[in-house]
């Protein structure tokens, strides 16, 4: 990652020019399955799969392990100026790596998802991140998902599909991704209850999970939608998916439909 620019506070949109191969852009809000998809049509277009929420999320660890506060952008930017974060897309998604240590798993935990959402919400910070995927996918051939890919890290993308489901659902999801012997994306509280009986959750226990990880995902949700640089929202022409009702394999296929129909175009 290079020197931030203050120049460029808003990001403007690339100029358009036509690419050897496609962009296709995935956003939608957490817990969707944004990455699921994007590894599927990575693998099967031959494509690479560029994960752009691991940048904040790497960013947010680091914040974290240095003791930044999430509100305050100005030593943001600054911790950003001397990080380096490096994507290496693997069959199964990226392989994250934050000055040179290997944190794919960690970057998923809970504190981290929630520090990611509050540090994206600065303008500069954001701009500057859209710079920096903007550069990593340039060239196409690339599966990018995120909040704003289609509209401001990649507004001209061949394919833009947002994916959507409604927020139980994918609280839902979330918490059945959840392994609880693993502590990871489960509250604090129960946490320490899995450790003290890591084969054992009550119906209590899973219900005080489900609720803490949807009330979390419904707060990020909040912020995404509603922070002053690129909310979250579908691009004008974006393909919605709606997956409330919908097997992953139906998801699947229907985003195989939606890329093939754009590609054809």
């Amino acid at each position: 990652m290079t020197q931030p620019n203050e120049d460029f506070a808003a990001a403007t949109p690339p100029e358009t020019k036509k690419r050897q191969r496609p962009v296709i852009a995935i956003d939608g809000p957490a817990g969707a399955g944004k990455s699921t998809l994007a590894a599927h049509l990575a693998r099967r277009f031959g494509f690479l799969n560029l994960e752009t929420g691991a940048m904040y999320r790497a960013l947010a660890l680091k914040a974290i392990e240095n003791d930044y506060a999430f509100d305050e952008e100005a030593p943001l930017m600054h911790l950003a100026a001397h990080t380096r974060i490096t994507l290496e897309p693997q069959l199964e998604g990226n392989r994250v790596l934050l000055d040179g240590m290997d944190v794919s798993r960690r970057i998923r935990e809970t504190d981290v998802t929630s520090a990611a959402s509050q540090v994206s919400v600065h303008p500069h910070l954001r701009a500057w991140m859209v710079e920096q995927q903007r550069a990593l996918g340039e060239a196409g051939g690339v599966v990018m998902e995120g909040r704003d890919i289609g509209t401001a890290v990649f507004p001209d993308a061949e394919v833009k599909i947002f994916l959507d489901a409604a927020p139980e659902v994918r609280g839902n999801r979330r918490y059945r991704q959840a392994d609880p012997r693993s502590h990871i994306n489960l509250p604090t509280a129960l946490q320490n209850s899995a450790r003290q009986a890591p084969d054992a959750v009550t119906a209590e226990q899973q219900r005080l999970a489900e609720e803490a990880i949807l009330r979390d995902l419904k707060e990020r949700d909040y912020r995404d939608r509603h922070r002053a640089e690129s909310p979250l929202q579908p691009a004008p022409d974006a393909i919605i998916l709606d997956s409330t009702s919908m097997t992953l394999d139906q998801v699947l296929a229907k985003a195989e439909e939606i890329v093939r129909s754009h590609l054809k175009a």
